[in-house]
This record gives structure tokens, sequence and C-alpha cells, in this order.
């Protein structure tokens, strides 16, 4: 197993990919540290999971475009595990809206979760394993709309972009430690947020796709988990796309992202 003895933080857990993600890392032998924001249910129910398969796990609440409750989720799970091994970045916010309904509190609502949130966590990884001289990997959850600009996305879509540019720039500050710091970026995947966006999700998303279909979230646990294990020991500083040929292609259903800032206005 690629993670036995590992300690994996990961941010969004308590559904969607980031659920999958911290399953899959514990069937690799991690022990998983659960953040979550609103649905605590969701994380113990994932922590249920990976206790049945003989792991420890911790859940522990942020809102990660606050600074000072991420430093408090750091801080508790440092009472609890000895090192951390891999901080998986995945918690993030759409912020479906047309260019010209951007408002300053929707622009930075987006921003202060997706962009600042991963910064910080970075940072308070990073200096976690510094102190313990781990050699350690950071993996940040992207979009396939880093790459592809998509109507109505205009804060997510800088916000992953942005998200690039970090994982360069870190992979450079932290090389030294033996820190690697890298990205995967999904195409469409069945998540309920999509889902519930539009019902018409997998069909009309699919078809854009040159594999003919949307992922499911048990197809991004591999990318993770070549990126957070040795597998990947001489890779920093690099983007994955994982989304089927999306980003080759670059085909937008511009019917239903109207509706979707529409339905999110």
């Amino acid at each position: 197993m690629r993670l036995t003895g590992k300690t994996v933080l990961i941010t969004g857990a308590s559904k969607g990919i980031g659920r999958t993600l911290a399953l899959g890392c514990a069937r690799e032998g991690a022990d998983v540290i659960l953040n979550y924001h609103s649905d605590r249910a969701g994380a113990e129910s994932a922590a249920s999971e990976i206790q049945a398969l003989g792991r420890k796990t911790l859940v522990v609440r942020a809102d990660l475009a606050r600074v000072k409750q991420i430093d408090r989720m750091f801080a508790t799970a440092r009472q609890h595990f000895p090192r951390l091994d891999v901080l998986i970045n995945n918690a993030g916010l759409t912020g479906w809206a047309s260019f010209f309904d951007t408002t300053e509190e929707k622009w930075d609502v987006v921003l202060n979760t997706n962009l600042k949130g991963t910064f910080f966590c970075s940072l308070a990884a990073a200096r976690w394993m510094r102190a313990t001289q781990t050699a350690g990997s950071i993996v940040n959850v992207s979009t396939q709309c880093a790459q592809l600009a998509v109507k109505n996305l205009v804060a997510y879509g800088t916000s992953k972009a942005a998200i690039h540019g970090l994982t360069k720039q870190l992979a450079v500050e932290l090389a030294a430690l033996g820190i690697r710091v890298n990205t995967f970026a999904p195409g469409p995947v069945n998540v309920d947020r999509n889902l519930k966006d539009d019902p018409d999700y997998r069909d009309v998303w699919g078809a854009m796709i040159p594999l003919g279909r949307t992922a499911e979230t048990a197809e991004m646990v591999g990318p993770a988990l070549f990126l957070a294990s040795s597998d990947s020991s001489y890779v920093t500083g690099q983007t994955l796309y994982v989304d089927g040929g999306w980003t080759v292609q670059g085909m937008v259903p511009t019917s239903n992202v109207e509706k979707a800032a529409k339905k999110n206005r």
C-alpha cells in the first residue's frame, strides 16, 4: 500500500471528491484528518468508514477563508498526530455568476476559500513538515476551467488559475525541504454540487468530452495517490489534467452555463 504509515489531511472531505479521496487514502494505509466547513454529518460518516478500515482519523471543522480557523485546525491536528506527510487542498467553491453580476462579496468568498485557503493551509502544513523534517507532499485540486475559461465562472476560474501559479511558486520555495507541490485538475465530475446546478449534467457535459462521458469521483483517487506518494518522488511544480481530454478540445455547453449562473444569482 502506497501510504502505509502516512498521515494525510484533506480539506473539504465531507462530500464529493474530498470524501472519495479520504477513503482512497485510507485504503492505501493512511491515517486521515478530515476537514469540513458545514457538513459535520458527512465528515463523521466518512470517519466511520475510515475507522472500519482500521485507520486512525480526526474530524476538524474550519472555514478555510479564515486564517485563524486554519491555524486552529492544524494546531488541533498536531495534538493528535506526530507528523503530517500529505496535505490535499480539495475544498473549494464554484460561485456561478455572470461577469456583470460578480459583486465584491461573491468575488471575495470564492477567492478567499479557493486561493487564500489553499495558500494558508499549505503554509501551515509546510511548517509542520519542516518541524518534523518530513519530506512531504502537497496536492492541490484544481479544475479544467483554469486552463480553458468557462463563461460565468470568472471568480472560480481565476482562483484556480492562480493555484496553478501558486503550485509552481511553492514547489520552488519548498524544494530544499524535500516537500513536493503538485496539482491535478479534474474535468466534469459527477458530484452533488454539479448535479444540483444542472440536472442534465451527465448528458450535456459528457457530450463535450472526447471520452464521451463525465467522470466519477473514484477516478480522481489514482491521480491523487500518484502525486501524494513516492510514485511521483521526482515530480514537483506540475499540473496534471484529469479531464477525459476536455482541455484538448475545449467545448462548453453554452445554454447550461447560462442556466447555472441564473440559478445561483
